[in-house]
C-alpha cells in the first residue's frame, strides 16, 4: 500500500486519516502530544461507522481501522511515508520548524503539503534543500465529507511534485483545485470572505435578520452551489447563456460592486451577532450540533455520489 503520513492528529488531522485509510493507503499517524493520537483514533473509531452506515466507507470499520497505526516518533511515522500531509498548528513559527524536521527526516522523494487555511508555502519553505517537493493541500472541514482540496504550489513548487500530489488526491477520492500561482488565502477562502463580509454588512446597516440571512443563502445560493459552481449556475440564468447574462446584468453587478467596500468587524458587531448565535444555539451544544452538520453532510455526499453531473 501506499504510505501516508499524517502530522497532527487534532481536528483536521484525524479527518485526514479516514480520507487516506477509507481510500486504501496505510496511514501513518503523529502528534508531538500522545493524546492528541490517542483522541484521534477514538474519534474515527466513533465516525466510520456512521460512514459505513451512510454507504461512504467501501471497506469494513475495522479493516480500515487496521490501516491507521499511531506511531510513537515522527521518524517512524514518516519512514517509507510517500506523501506527507502536515496539519499542525497555524503559525508560521511553527510550520517552519516542522517543516524544516520534515523535509530532514522524509524520504527524499515523498511529497511534503501543509493543510494550512490561509499561510502561503513560500512563508515557511524557502530555506528547505527539497523546497521543490513542498506545496498546501488545503481541504474543506471534514474533508472526508467535503471533497475539494485546493492545491497551491509555492514559486518554487515543481510541476512533478503538483502533478504528482493531484493524482494521490483524485486516488483518495478527493477533488483537486490546482492553483497556478501563490495567493493568500487561496480561493475557497476568499470566495468565503467576500460572501461572509457582506453578510456582516448587510446585518449591521440593519438590512436583514442573521436568521432571515442564513436562511437566504441555506434555502437560496445554498441549494444550488451544491451541485453547480458560480459559472454553472449563472450560466444557466440567461435564455443564451454566460456572455447573455453578462450583457443583462454586469452593469447591475458593478454598480453593486461600488456599495461593497471593505467593512470592519468592530467588536460591537461581533458581540451582537455572538449573542443571537448564542441565543439561537447555546455553547454547550456546539458539539452536538457539528455532529449534525457531519450526518447532514453525510447524506448530501451519499446523495450526490449516486447522481451523475
Amino acid at each position: 500500500m501506499t504510505k501516508v503520513a499524517v502530522i497532527g492528529a487534532g481536528l483536521i488531522g484525524r479527518a485526514w486519516a479516514i480520507v487516506f485509510a477509507r481510500a486504501g493507503f496505510e496511514v501513518a499517524l503523529w502528534d508531538s502530544a500522545p493524546e492528541a493520537s490517542d483522541a484521534a483514533l477514538r474519534f474515527i473509531a466513533e465516525r466510520l461507522p456512521e460512514l459505513r452506515a451512510a454507504k461512504l466507507l467501501p471497506d469494513r470499520v475495522e479493516t480500515v481501522l487496521d490501516r491507521i497505526a499511531p506511531c510513537p516518533t515522527l521518524e517512524a511515522a514518516l519512514a517509507g511515508a510517500t506523501y506527507v500531509q502536515e496539519s499542525g498548528p497555524e503559525r508560521v513559527e511553527a510550520k517552519r520548524d516542522l517543516f524544516a524536521a520534515l523535509d530532514r527526516l522524509a524520504p527524499p522523494d515523498a511529497i511534503l503539503a501543509s493543510s494550512t487555511s490561509g499561510i502561503p508555502a513560500s512563508e515557511f519553505t524557502g530555506n528547505l534543500r527539497g523546497r521543490a517537493r513542498c506545496l498546501v493541500a488545503h481541504p474543506v472541514n471534514p474533508p472526508y465529507l467535503a471533497p475539494v482540496v485546493e492545491l497551491c504550489p509555492a514559486p518554487w513548487t515543481s510541476e512533478a511534485t503538483m502533478q504528482r500530489a493531484k493524482a494521490l488526491m483524485i486516488e483518495a477520492g478527493q477533488v483537486p483545485a490546482v492553483l497556478t500561482r501563490e495567493i493568500q488565502g487561496f480561493v475557497l477562502n476568499r470566495l468565503q470572505i467576500a460572501l461572509v463580509s457582506e453578510a456582516f454588512r448587510l446585518i449591521d446597516a440593519g438590512i436583514v435578520s442573521m436568521a432571515d440571512l442564513d436562511a437566504t443563502v441555506k434555502h437560496g445560493l445554498g441549494l444550488r452551489w451544491s451541485f453547480m459552481g458560480p459559472f454553472e449556475t449563472i450560466d444557466l440564468n440567461a435564455p443564451e447563456g454566460l456572455a447573455d447574462y453578462c450583457a443583462r446584468y454586469g452593469q447591475f453587478y458593478a454598480d453593486l460592486q461600488q456599495q461593497m467596500p471593505p467593512h470592519e468587524w468592530t467588536p460591537e458587531l461581533v458581540a451582537q451577532l455572538d449573542a443571537a448565535r448564542r441565543a439561537a444555539l447555546p455553547a454547550e451544544a456546539l458539539g452536538g450540533r457539528t455532529e449534525w452538520r457531519d450526518r447532514r453532510l453525510m447524506g448530501l455526499l451519499a446523495h450526490q455520489a449516486n447522481e451523475p453531473d
